[in-house]
C-alpha cells in the first residue's frame, strides 16, 4: 500500500492550516494518525509513514487526528479537531472513548437481514450529528432479502432529507453508489454493529481485501465481529476511509442538540403544544400525542426519543461529575507540589 501522500490526499483543509502560527508554517510537519498500538502511533505525512512514541503530555488522541512534528520528528502538539466521534466507554467505567476524528462523512452501516433495527440507526445518527459530520445510511446485504425497498422506506421515514443507499458489499459495482462521498481529500468513517458488513464494504471500496471478513451464521443471519482496531486507509479515489470495530454497546456521550437534530420531527411538533413544558402525557392540546394518535408519528420512534433523552441526561451528568472530580484532583496535586516546594525552601 502506498504510504506517501500529499497533505491534500490526507484530508488537510484550511481549517487545520489556520491553526498554524508563522513559525510553524516554516518548520512544523503536519502528520495524520493512521493507527494506534498502545503507546505507539502510526502516522502518515508528506515524506512517508512513521511510528512515533506517544508522549504522556499529548493527551487522548484517535485515528484521524492531525499532529504537528518538529524538525527532530517529535510531537509538538495536537491540532483542534474539525469533528470528533465519541461514546461513553462500555461497562461501568465513567469515561469518554474517542472513535475517530476529522471525518467529513459517516456511513452508518446496517444489515437488511435479521439484524435490521431502526432504534439502532437512530442511535448512530445521534452520534453523527453530535460529531458534526454528514450521515449516510448504508443498508447492506440487500441480496439476502426480497423486501429491501420496504425496509429502505422505513429508514427514509426517519428523515426525508436523509441520504440512504443499498448495497451488496461483496459486489464492487454495487458499492459504486457511495463514490460521490469518496472524492479526493474527503475522510469517511464506517459505523455499525458487529456483522453489519463494514469490513466487506471497506474491501469493496478499496478494491482489494485488506480488512478481514467473516461469513454469515445461517442460524441467525448475523456476521461475526472481524475488525479489532481502527485504521486510516487510502481509497483509489483519493479519499481516506476509517473502518471501526463493531460496537456491541453504544452508550451516547452526546449533547442534547444531537438528540433534537436526530428527532427533528418530534422537536417541531413539541413547539406546537399549548404548554412549553408539555410532557406529552395528559396535557390538553398536545401536538405530539395528537400526531401519534393520528398515525403521523410512530410510537416506536417517540419511545426511542425518550429513551435516548434519558440516557443523554444521565451520561452527561455522570461525565460532568467525573470532569469535576478530575479538576479538583488536579488542583489538589498542584497545591501539594506547591507546599512541597515551599517546605524544601525552608
Amino acid at each position: 500500500m502506498n504510504t506517501t501522500f500529499s497533505l491534500a490526499d490526507l484530508g488537510w483543509q484550511p481549517f487545520f492550516q489556520q491553526q498554524l502560527d508563522l513559525a510553524e508554517w516554516d518548520s512544523a510537519m503536519p502528520v495524520r494518525i493512521a493507527a494506534q498500538h498502545k503507546s505507539r502511533l502510526i502516522v502518515y505525512g508528506e515524506s512517508g509513514q512513521y511510528a512515533l512514541d506517544t508522549p504522556p503530555s499529548l493527551g487522548t488522541v484517535t485515528v484521524g487526528d492531525w499532529l504537528l512534528l518538529n524538525e527532530s520528528m517529535q510531537i509538538n502538539r495536537l491540532l483542534e479537531r474539525k469533528s470528533a466521534f465519541a461514546r461513553r466507554s462500555p461497562g461501568s467505567k465513567v469515561a469518554e472513548q474517542l472513535i475517530a476524528a476529522n471525518v467529513d462523512t459517516a456511513f452508518v452501516v446496517c444489515a437488511l437481514n435479521e439484524d435490521f433495527n431502526l432504534n439502532r440507526i437512530e442511535r448512530y445518527l445521534a452520534l453523527v450529528h453530535d460529531a458534526g459530520a454528514e450521515p449516510v445510511v448504508v443498508l447492506t446485504k440487500m441480496d439476502l432479502i426480497d423486501h429491501a425497498d420496504e425496509l429502505r422506506e422505513q429508514v427514509q421515514r426517519l428523515d426525508n432529507q436523509l441520504c440512504i443507499e443499498m448495497v451488496n458489499g461483496r459486489e464492487a459495482t454495487s458499492a459504486e453508489v457511495l463514490l460521490p462521498w469518496c472524492e479526493a481529500g474527503q475522510t469517511i468513517v464506517l459505523l455499525g454493529s458487529s456483522g453489519a458488513g463494514k469490513s466487506t464494504l471497506t474491501n469493496s471500496l478499496l478494491g482489494e481485501s485488506i480488512q478481514l471478513t467473516s461469513e454469515i451464521r445461517e442460524e441467525d443471519g448475523k456476521g461475526r465481529h472481524t475488525t479489532t482496531s481502527r485504521a486510516l486507509l487510502p481509497l483509489k479515489s483519493g479519499a481516506m476511509i476509517i473502518d471501526t470495530p463493531g460496537m456491541r454497546e453504544l452508550q451516547l456521550a452526546v449533547g442534547s442538540d444531537a438528540i433534537e437534530n436526530t428527532f427533528a420531527d418530534i422537536s417541531d411538533l413539541a413547539l406546537q403544544c399549548r404548554f412549553a413544558d408539555c410532557c406529552h402525557d395528559q396535557e390538553p392540546d398536545c401536538a405530539v400525542r395528537a400526531a401519534m394518535e393520528s398515525g403521523i408519528l410512530d410510537e416506536r420512534r417517540y419511545d426511542n426519543y425518550l429513551k435516548l433523552k434519558r440516557e443523554q441526561i444521565r451520561n452527561e451528568a455522570t461525565l460532568a461529575e467525573k470532569h469535576k472530580a478530575e479538576k479538583a484532583l488536579g488542583k489538589f496535586y498542584k497545591r501539594t507540589q506547591s507546599v512541597s516546594r515551599e517546605n524544601k525552601g525552608h
